[in-house]
Order: structure tokens, then sequence, then C-alpha cells
């Protein structure tokens, strides 16, 4: 389904490209939402500066996503 159901927050996820093994580099994203008021259900990594990301509805009305709120950590200069 297109609306998969989001249940929780990412917690220190760590995007990697697709195919990379190893220890995460400096520009590997690391996003997290795990706080009050964070609601970035998922991630996904499209290229080095795209990237997809599904914001959790409002807990008292599932209908609206007009906010977000989280972090992203080892960005790299020009990124």
């Amino acid at each position: 389904a297109s609306e998969d159901i989001i249940a929780g927050n990412v917690s220190k996820y760590i995007v990697l490209p697709a195919g990379y093994c190893g220890q995460p580099k400096k520009g590997h994203l690391i996003f997290d939402a795990c706080f009050e008021s964070g609601n970035l259900g998922r991630v996904d990594h499209v290229t080095e500066f795209e990237y997809d990301l599904f914001i959790r509805p409002d807990t008292c009305n599932p209908r609206f996503r007009v906010w977000f709120n989280f972090t992203v950590e080892n960005v790299k200069e020009s990124q």
C-alpha cells in the first residue's frame, strides 16, 4: 500500500547507500526523532543529496502532517 502505517519514530537511524558495507562515513546521515514532538517515521536514501522523508501523522489528528521535527547529524561540508 502506498500509505504504509508508520508506527514509531526513527531513532539514531543511519542511512547508508544501497550495497554499502562497513562503518558509516562522514556524509552518511543520521536521522533522529526519538524525542518529545519528534515525528519522522521513515527515511529512504535516494542519492547522496536526496532522501525521501516520511512524517508520521499528528497524534491528535491523523489527517494532518503539516509540521516536522527531527535532527540530522554526520553531514559533510557541501552536503
